[in-house]
């Protein structure tokens, strides 16, 4: 059984990965909050509404490493560069599904001693979403506007959300352009950009569609979140999945196109 220290244990999705643990045969040896807050002290069982697991949440992230066979973080933007040292230091492979950070120079360093996965977002549906927008993309002609629609609950702070821009990055790159060079939010498209459009409202857990608009015609391709599970499942399936890889950086499309064991 995998092993797994869980860093942003008192969020919505470090509870939603303790509840979904015992389905996906990972062991929870760890819980990692910030020092500020309130959650240290509590089992981590008992803080995400199950039986008692025996783990106290702590904020000593080095210590809670040892016993880890894996580290997955879904912390905050501004842990994920200690977050990311401390797993280096630690020699734990990590899970990022935080979003909002520029870290390319400290994962390209960290990723050559252990194995490195940035998941924005860790549903296989949207997973797969990703792919079929890149080629869409690459087989649509240069005439067709993209435009990235993402709706979230009205807490989230990021936006675009991380997976949007993922969704972005994957357009621009079946085009063979950069997303710096082409990103749009708001005015008018002149046919090259690729515009985003943000919705922060209510309790909704994820939605994304990728329209694709011709003279004539349209194409969406979108996917729909309805249960928060769905990316603790797939994070649980990925840190499963990376525990056993060499050193190297990652992502959630790899587990479609890297065999087991390979």
């Amino acid at each position: 059984m995998i092993r797994a220290a869980i860093i942003g244990v008192s969020g919505r999705m470090g509870q939603a990965l303790v509840r979904a643990a015992a389905s996906e045969s990972i062991e929870i040896t760890a819980a990692v909050a910030s020092a500020k807050s309130e959650a240290l002290g509590k089992d981590a069982g008992v803080l995400a509404g199950v039986t008692p697991l025996g783990v106290t949440v702590t904020a000593d992230l080095p210590a809670a490493l040892g016993a880890a066979d894996v580290a997955i973080d879904f912390s905050n933007a501004a842990a994920t560069q200690s977050n990311l040292a401390a797993c280096r230091q630690a020699r734990k492979p990590l899970l990022i599904g935080t979003t909002g950070f520029s870290l390319d120079s400290e994962l390209q360093e960290a990723a050559r001693e252990i194995p490195v996965l940035v998941a924005p977002n860790t549903s296989l549906g949207v997973t797969l979403l990703i792919e079929l927008v890149r080629q869409a993309a690459a087989a649509l002609p240069a005439a067709f506007d993209i435009e990235i629609i993402e709706a979230h609950h009205r807490m989230k702070k990021d936006a675009p959300s991380g997976t949007a821009l993922a969704l972005g990055q994957a357009a621009a790159q079946g085009r063979a352009q950069p997303l710096d060079g082409v990103r749009q939010e708001g005015a008018a498209r002149r046919g090259a950009e690729i515009g985003f459009a943000v919705v922060r409202a209510g309790d909704i857990v994820g939605e994304h569609s990728v329209l694709f608009a011709g003279m004539g015609e349209s194409l969406t391709l979108s996917h729909r979140a309805t249960d928060r599970a769905i990316f603790a499942r797939g994070a649980l399936q990925a840190a499963a999945w990376l525990e056993s890889r060499a050193p190297g950086q990652y992502f959630m499309r790899d587990l479609f196109t890297h065999k087991s064991g390979s």
